[in-house]
């Protein structure tokens, strides 16, 4: 299992507490230092289930300057929408765990955490 964090996110050390307070076997991944290749978060979006708007920071700084909120949802820009999140990882919502039977979840609270630990 992986987690993707950004030690600052209160929700991040959150979620690698209960994953710690389980017992889960895990790896943190810094994506902010260690940022996603385009491939690999094509691989987690498929796994998630979601498009790459749906787990962007629109709020942030940087999404203003590159006017996201205009940007269209649609499967032609996703590529526009991929390039953004790989070039400005800080986009990139979290934290997202990726479980080793192939699941993943953006882990915002306790019960999303706890839906992807071995049972």
């Amino acid at each position: 299992m992986e987690i993707w964090v950004n030690p600052r996110c209160s929700k991040c050390r959150s979620a690698v507490s209960l994953l710690g307070e389980a017992g889960a076997d895990y790896t943190v991944r810094r994506y902010l230092e260690d940022p996603p290749a385009e491939a690999e978060l094509t691989a987690v979006l498929e796994r998630l289930g979601l498009e790459p708007w749906d787990i962007t920071r629109t709020g942030e700084k940087t999404a203003g300057e590159l006017g996201l909120k205009s940007w269209p949802r649609t499967p032609d820009e996703r590529p526009r929408w991929l390039a953004a999140l790989v070039a400005h990882p800080e986009l990139i919502q979290r934290p997202i765990i990726t479980a080793d039977d192939g699941t993943a979840v953006v882990a915002r609270d306790e019960t999303t955490v706890r839906s992807v630990l071995p049972r």
